[in-house]
C-alpha cells in the first residue's frame, strides 16, 4: 500500500510541475488576479459555481475573499452560488439543473462581475450555461477545468486548463490556482506584501 500511497503523492506533483512549467497558465493566471483586483476596485464582485467537490473548492475560494486569506482587512463581495439550498432544489425541481446557476447569474449578476466556473471535464451544462448568460450581462468569465477545457473554453475569457485528466488531480490543482489568484488579489488589493 506504500506504493499506492508514493505513487498518488508523485502524481499530484507531477501534474503541479506541468503546471509550473505551462507560460500559458502563469500568464493567464497573472490576467486572473489584474481582472479581479480591477472588479473588486469598480466595486464590482466576484462569483463562483461548480459541481460536487468543484462545488467544494468553489465555496472555499469564494470564502477566501469574503473572510481572509492572510490579511485582516474587510471582506471582499464573492459567493459561491449554490450556497442556497432552498433556491437550488427549487430551480432542479420547477426547471432542471442545467439553469440553476444561469438563472442566479441573470439575477444578481451585473457588468463588470467575474465569473468562475469549476468543472474538471470543461462540459458542465449548467456551468456552460452560466457562462452563456454572464458573457450576455457583460460579465468577465474564468474556467478552471482539465487538460481539453471542454465546452468551457469557448466561453471562458480566461481559462486554466490544468494538463491532467485525472479529477481528483485536476481538483488538487484547482486549489493551488485558486489560492495563488486569492494571495496575489489580497496583496495587490489590499497593497500588502505576498508571502
Amino acid at each position: 500500500m506504500q506504493t499506492q500511497i508514493k505513487n498518488i503523492i508523485q502524481n499530484s506533483i507531477n501534474v503541479k510541475t506541468a503546471v509550473l512549467s505551462d507560460e500559458q497558465i502563469l500568464q493567464t493566471l497573472e490576467k486572473c488576479v489584474v481582472t479581479m483586483v480591477t472588479a473588486f476596485k469598480n466595486g464590482n464582485k466576484v462569483l463562483f459555481c461548480g459541481n460536487g467537490g468543484s462545488a467544494a473548492d468553489a465555496q472555499h475560494l469564494a470564502a477566501e475573499f469574503s473572510g481572509r486569506f492572510y490579511t485582516d482587512r474587510i471582506a471582499l463581495p464573492a459567493e459561491a452560488l449554490h450556497v442556497n439550498t432552498s433556491y437550488l432544489t427549487a430551480v432542479a425541481n420547477d426547471y432542471s439543473y442545467d439553469v440553476v446557476y444561469s438563472r442566479m447569474v441573470n439575477g444578481i449578476g451585473n457588468q463588470g462581475d467575474v465569473l468562475v466556473g469549476l468543472s474538471t471535464s470543461g462540459n458542465s451544462k449548467n456551468i456552460v450555461n452560466a457562462f452563456e448568460t454572464a458573457k450576455e450581462k457583460g460579465m468577465i468569465t474564468i474556467g478552471f477545468t482539465g487538460t481539453t477545457g471542454g465546452k468551457m473554453k469557448d466561453c471562458s475569457d480566461y481559462l486554466l486548463n490544468v494538463p491532467s485528466n485525472d479529477t481528483p488531480r485536476i481538483q488538487e490543482s484547482h486549489i493551488l490556482l485558486g489560492h495563488i489568484i486569492c494571495e496575489l488579489v489580497e496583496a495587490q488589493y489590499f497593497n500588502s506584501t505576498s508571502k
